[in-house]
């Protein structure tokens, strides 16, 4: 998928109308960028009407050794053209989930005190991939009450570590604490489609730390069969115990 096709998807799924207004606090943020430490964080004021950035903070140089003057220039484009090619499907699914989510089943007032989660892999001036998880606040809306104008903050990891492609929606509630009202996790669900159903069954049970015994009796098989299917399962996530399997799916059973 290129820059060009994901351009036509973002404004598909972000179309709205331009009438675009920066908020007097968002200002003082911006002024206030000066004065920040150095860190492995850096924030943007993210336009999805023009898929471009309003603001760029200074950190973005020192996180990625990227210039700011070319993602200003570049927009929205330039940064997608540096996603890792196999986090990009699953990237836009996490974009359209989560407005899906978010035009359907939030009312007004909740859509102004979300924020939004999600990942992927981004290449940075060395050539390397490093994980970025994008957290992105809503700051202003059009007639729809779509979200255009948004506060994101970006969090970079080192290559090493293993991430699933994971989006959430989480509420800012009157005791000002923040409650998960959706979660997807898009590798996992990605991954799963490639094993037949009987398969799924074993996997699940697995994280429910049955025997081959256990899930032979609940399933009305044999334990031959179990054994079977688990090296199958294996041998299609290209892992090499059942330990790396239970921790490959970690706390995502409700995915299964």
């Amino acid at each position: 998928m290129d820059s060009f096709s994901i351009k036509d998807i973002y404004k598909e799924i972000f179309e709205t109308y331009p009438k675009i207004e920066l908020e007097e606090h968002i200002k003082k943020l911006i002024e206030l960028d000066y004065y920040y430490p150095y860190n492995t964080t850096f924030f943007c004021i993210t336009n999805t009407v023009y898929q471009n950035f309003e603001y760029i903070s200074k950190n973005f140089t020192s996180c990625t050794g990227l210039k700011k003057e070319d993602l200003l220039k570049g927009g929205m484009d330039f940064f997608w053209s540096r996603f890792h090619k196999d986090d990009i499907a699953l990237w836009v699914q996490s974009l359209k989930s989560l407005m899906n989510f978010t035009m359907n089943e939030l009312d007004d007032e909740k859509r102004e005190r979300m924020s939004y989660t999600w990942n992927y892999r981004f290449k940075n001036a060395s050539g390397e991939y490093v994980n970025i998880i994008q957290n992105t606040t809503p700051i202003q809306f059009d007639e729809n009450h779509k979200p255009i104008i948004g506060l994101a903050h970006y969090t970079v990891l080192n290559e090493g570590i293993h991430m699933d492609i994971c989006a959430s929606a989480k509420f800012l509630n009157q005791k000002n604490e923040y409650e998960t009202l959706f979660f997807n996790n898009l590798t996992n669900n990605n991954l799963l489609s490639s094993i037949s159903n009987r398969e799924r069954d074993i996997v699940r049970l697995l994280l429910l730390k049955k025997t081959s015994n256990e899930i032979a009796e609940k399933l009305h098989i044999s334990k031959h069969t179990v054994d079977t299917h688990r090296r199958n399962i294996l041998k299609k996530f290209q892992l090499n115990s059942t330990s790396e399997l239970k921790n490959y799916f970690k706390g995502n059973v409700e995915s299964l």
